[in-house]
């Protein structure tokens, strides 16, 4: 008797641990976001977070923990537990190009998160000043390779996806510029109103408005569709580079080893985050496009990311810092 009510016990113990698992959440949810308030990221940490309490009937808190390019953020979320009680909003800097960019990264994406879902995407825009002759972006290219090193371009900083972009433009279509480091976009942008630099590759919720009075010439947009924002002006890949493309991203994790049930879970909560009228409101006013989609499918397009930055980091012989 005694090794049957052994057995029994065991067998109920085995039959439990389903349930045990699908109790979770029984407390509030944090999500990391790298970066600090009122920044894109944040606006859609705190987006996704407002619709997964709906859907996960737990409060879910952002915690922002900025600095050091988001590494900060990034390594303290690859060391929390893998319980699903602390969740990552990664980005195309975090997950995408600081594998490349940073010599001692003390967290590596595809070994210490599990991906969850890409929440949204967006292009950057390329605007000259107008006194650059030309109209349109097979005419600047064509211009640049008149003037090669001639032309300045602006960046927000050593390695970051506006200086990767512009590297991944010159390398497709052989040509050369000069690169001029800012510290963040306004004074990039002002200093392209003011004709200091002739170029810059920017986000579109930025760039369009100059654009739109004239201060710029806006000649195309990075991504693979139009910018909703900016219907009429083309991609880069329609107007002269067949396949390029170059996105700031911005997706969903939770640190290696959290449950499949429980990753499951969040996916699907997150599919319906991206139906919700008040997310996508929220996501166009910004310049996003809402995604979704399975964490296999977003594990490919990291591995893809890093790869094809990795392939730029090595053309310019850029140091990782």
């Amino acid at each position: 008797m005694t090794r049957r009510r052994a057995l029994l016990a065991l067998t109920c113990a085995a039959l439990a641990l389903p349930a045990a698992a699908w109790a979770w959440p029984e407390r509030p949810v944090r999500i990391i976001v790298p970066y600090p308030p009122g920044g894109i990221t944040d606006i859609v940490g705190r987006s996704i977070a407002e619709r997964l309490a709906e859907t996960l009937q737990q409060p879910v808190v952002v915690d922002n923990r900025a600095g050091a390019g988001g590494t900060i953020g990034a390594v303290l979320a690859s060391q929390s537990p893998a319980d699903g009680y602390t969740l990552f909003i990664g980005t195309s800097a975090t997950n995408g190009t600081n594998p490349v960019t940073f010599k001692d990264l003390r967290y590596q994406p595809e070994r210490d998160f599990a991906p969850v879902a890409l929440l949204a995407t967006a292009p950057l825009m390329i605007s000259v000043h107008p006194s650059v002759p030309a109209k349109t972006l097979p005419e600047f290219i064509t211009y640049l390779k008149a003037n090669p090193g001639k032309v300045n371009y602006a960046s927000t900083g050593k390695g970051g996806s506006v200086h990767l972009t512009t590297e991944l433009f010159a390398m497709q279509t052989k040509t050369s510029m000069e690169h001029i480091v800012y510290k963040g976009s306004a004074p990039a942008l002002s200093d392209l109103v003011g004709g200091h630099v002739q170029v810059m590759f920017d986000n579109v919720p930025s760039a369009a408005p100059l654009a739109a009075t004239g201060k710029v010439r806006a000649l195309a947009v990075t991504g693979a569709k139009r910018a909703a924002s900016a219907p009429d002006v083309p991609t880069v890949a329609e107007a002269a580079v067949p396949g390029f493309e170059s996105l700031s991203w911005i997706a969903l994790y939770a640190p290696a080893g959290t449950p499949a049930a429980i990753l499951s879970e969040l996916n699907e909560a997150v599919a319906n985050a991206m139906r919700h009228p008040r997310l996508v409101a929220t996501f166009e006013k910004a310049g996003l496009e809402p995604v979704g989609g399975t964490p296999e499918a977003l594990a490919q397009y990291q591995a893809t990311e890093i790869k094809k930055w990795g392939t730029v980091v090595e053309a310019i012989k850029y140091v990782p810092e």
